[in-house]
């Protein structure tokens, strides 16, 4: 009997969906065999992300980045099993760069292609088998990035329930806008939590929006506020660098306890459904934050569940992810047409069959 198409070779993933241009390559079984991102620091001087300046970054960048990965993994093209690309969701300049080229790819060398959802990605991280972290299904995720906040219920490939999401800002997007506001630059949430180290977490008493009502929504828009206008009682360029520690200490607690609470509410709902679930991921780049990190781990402890988080490298921006999503869809058979168009909302439960 022939091998399937997972069984038979490596995979090729690529992520361009907002400023990281990412390749990877995974063998069969889910092993890393080679992993590059190309940073785009063209967007500094303006304090975040531009869509163009980021789509012709990507044109550039992605045949260096694949051709690296695939030199690193000691194979060809012709040696894949398939080809997988983050198709959404994203800045549609990117995506259309990335998508694109990994359909060429797939057409020249004829390989299946798989257009991969960015959210599904992080969300089957945890199963990386590199990972040991046991994630079977279902299990609960927090998805904290400058573009998401969701808590998802992970039920299996293709199978996700939003349990609750944000109703204005992310929370990447909220330390971001808080580092302009104390003049840190950007990306604003490892300078914010620098800054905190010096600061006293309880100086300032920053709201915490929607703390114990219902469900697992999420704001963050104002507390964002709050801060301003406490900066704003300040004399233009007269902050104290205390002063400006105290307010990024107290504002990293208030996202800490909002996330914790929401979080909470998550893993009610998610054992309300499966009461067998066991495991909670938070995946995004916030999730480097140690504090928020340790605000949810107590929750965990709390409420029985384990709690995990994968490697930094794996909680931003990767094309790791985006290749073991593929792998995944592979294994049950899953492909996608060449005429698959980039989607820059692509919400999870349109992936349900």
């Amino acid at each position: 009997m022939q091998d399937s198409p997972a069984e038979s070779g490596p995979i090729l993933g690529i992520e361009t969906s907002c400023d990281d241009t990412a390749a990877a390559v995974l063998d069969a079984q889910g092993r890393v065999l080679a992993e590059a991102v190309s940073s785009q620091m063209a967007h500094l001087p303006f304090g975040g992300v531009v869509p163009e300046i980021a789509a012709r970054a990507h044109l550039a960048l992605l045949p260096d980045v694949v051709a690296r990965v695939m030199a690193e993994a000691g194979i060809s093209f012709a040696d894949l099993a398939a080809v997988a690309a983050t198709t959404g969701p994203g800045l549609i300049g990117g995506l259309i760069v990335g998508s694109g080229f990994g359909k060429g790819v797939a057409i020249a060398h004829r390989k299946p292609f798989l257009a991969i959802n960015h959210l599904e990605a992080h969300a089957l991280t945890a199963r990386l088998p590199a990972l040991g972290l046991g994630a079977e299904f279902p299990y609960l995720l927090l998805l904290v990035s400058g573009g998401h906040c969701q808590c998802i219920a992970v039920e299996g490939v293709g199978r996700h329930t939003r349990l609750g999401g944000t109703i204005d800002d992310a929370a990447g997007e909220a330390f971001d806008k808080v580092a302009k506001l104390l003049g840190l630059g950007w990306p604003g949430g490892p300078a914010v939590e620098r800054m905190a180290k010096d600061g006293n977490p309880t100086a300032y008493r920053f709201p915490r929006p929607l703390q114990g009502r219902p469900g697992c929504d999420f704001s963050f828009s104002g507390l964002k506020t709050a801060v301003a206008t406490v900066i704003a009682a300040f004399p233009q360029g007269a902050l104290p660098y205390q002063a400006a520690a105290d307010i990024a200490a107290s504002f990293q607690a208030a996202v800490a306890d909002s996330l914790a609470d929401r979080a909470t509410h998550a893993i009610a709902m998610l054992r309300e459904t499966h009461p067998q679930a066991d495991l909670m991921v938070v995946a995004g780049g916030v999730a480097a934050n140690q504090t928020l990190r340790s605000a949810l781990q107590a929750v965990c402890d709390t409420h029985g569940m384990r709690f995990a988080a994968p490697p930094l490298r794996l909680c931003t921006d990767n094309a790791v992810m985006v290749a073991w999503a593929g792998l995944e869809r592979l294994r049950l058979g899953s492909e996608d047409g060449l005429a698959t168009a980039p989607r820059p909302r692509w919400p999870l439960a349109e992936l349900a069959p």
